[in-house]
């Protein structure tokens, strides 16, 4: 039995309050590794200031990639894919920017509001 995947036709954007910390959430079609890396660098660029820009995505099941980047290992990147996986969502590529506010999550709770916002 194959397993039937979904592609996204159009961005979709979310934003999440947890503890004076913002979540955004920004999820795009990228139909190739090349165009979800460029997506990620322009929303890096644009959240320039942000504490943490962290992504997953999925070309097809056998191509993805994740990125912690900076937040403690596997609480962050993993949980984006997990989102992407669960969803069966392919050639698109998921970025959660996080403004810290000033208040520690801990492991648990970063995993939680990274897995929410995806």
């Amino acid at each position: 039995m194959e397993i039937e995947n979904f592609i996204i036709t159009q961005p979709v954007f979310h934003e999440l309050r947890i503890k004076r910390s913002v979540f955004l959430g920004s999820l795009l079609p990228a139909e190739t590794r090349d165009i979800a890396e460029e997506v990620i660098a322009t929303l890096r660029s644009k959240y320039h200031d942000a504490t943490h820009n962290c992504f997953a995505y999925r070309i097809d099941a056998d191509e993805w990639r994740y990125s912690d980047d900076g937040e403690p290992s596997g609480t962050a990147g993993k949980p984006i894919l997990a989102m992407l996986e669960k969803y069966q969502l392919v050639q698109c590529v998921l970025v959660v920017t996080r403004h810290f506010g000033g208040i520690k999550l801990g492991t648990g709770g970063l995993i939680r509001a990274y897995s929410q916002c995806a």
